[in-house]
């Protein structure tokens, strides 16, 4: 009898600390690798997407604390919301939740539209408020026809910190297969 109190004292320690156990496990991420984007319209939300399945990524979603409608992603209307953001450089919009906890990661790849040539001021929201010290980085951006512009000089002075790579443009039809061939020939593997 006392062998079998014995026994299930020790069961009940064991599955009392099954809970903190999972508990720790699930606080680690699952790579070493962020993917973080933000996406208005979706469209870079799906290559961020396949980027991160490709690599084996976790992640992260810049998530504005006041959506964007469509009337303020016109970008005819002067008066536009986006169309006055991106018109004062000083212009940072509140992040809905809280910012990943960077600490387990070493690369980084930040997507964004390019928006009037510039990446969108939630982004520079993002990079000035994170630590990304010791990290790589790198943009990957979607537009119909721009270039990079000066968004990634511009993120690299805001967040003063890490080491960025160069940027690649991607449209919706990019593949799995491109956007890990494009990593890899950075340096950046999974």
């Amino acid at each position: 009898m006392k062998k079998l109190t014995a026994l299930l004292i020790a069961l009940m320690l064991l599955a009392s600390c099954v809970p903190f156990a999972l508990a720790a496990e699930a606080a680690e991420p699952a790579s070493h690798i962020l993917v973080v984007y933000f996406s208005a319209t979706g469209t870079t939300k799906g290559v961020a997407e396949k980027l991160a399945e490709g690599l084996s990524a976790d992640l992260y979603e810049i998530v504005p604390q006041e959506p964007y409608t469509g009337a303020d992603l016109n970008w005819n209307n002067s008066k536009s919301r986006t169309s006055i953001e991106m018109d004062d450089p000083a212009c940072r919009p509140a992040i809905a939740g809280e910012l990943p906890d960077l600490t387990a990661y070493d690369t980084l790849f930040i997507g964004y539209p390019i928006w009037w040539g510039d990446a969108p001021r939630i982004v520079s929201s993002f990079v000035e408020n994170v630590d990304l010290t010791d990290k790589t980085l790198a943009v990957i951006f979607t537009s119909g026809s721009s270039g990079l512009g000066s968004s990634m000089k511009h993120l690299e002075q805001q967040s003063g910190a890490g080491s960025w790579l160069e940027g690649k443009r991607f449209t919706s039809r990019a593949t799995v297969e491109e956007l890990v061939s494009w990593a890899k020939s950075l340096g950046i593997e999974p």
